[in-house]
């Protein structure tokens, strides 16, 4: 674990407040711990890549289905969705 070495003061809203605490028992982690990932997570470039682009390259990647198990997925939804309007 890093040393913690700057003790620091902020004045926050009652709302981010209450996020902040409810994260960090969602998290199981310390308040500071909460504000150290925001932050960190706040200099994580985010893609500005228009959705189409990403799309492709999630699929290059190889992270899509394939045709048959795409094929298979929608035939098993249809068959549920008939079952449920009850045709």
């Amino acid at each position: 674990m890093a040393t913690m070495t700057h003790r620091t003061t902020f004045a926050l809203d009652e709302a981010t407040m209450q996020r902040i605490k409810n994260l960090a028992s969602l998290w199981k982690v310390s308040q500071a711990e909460v504000v150290r990932r925001a932050v960190c997570g706040a200099q994580t470039p985010v893609s500005a890549a228009p959705p189409h682009t990403v799309f492709q390259s999630f699929l290059q990647a190889g992270n899509g289905l394939e045709a048959d198990a795409a094929t298979q997925y929608l035939k098993e939804v249809r068959e549920h969705r008939n079952e449920w309007r009850g045709r």
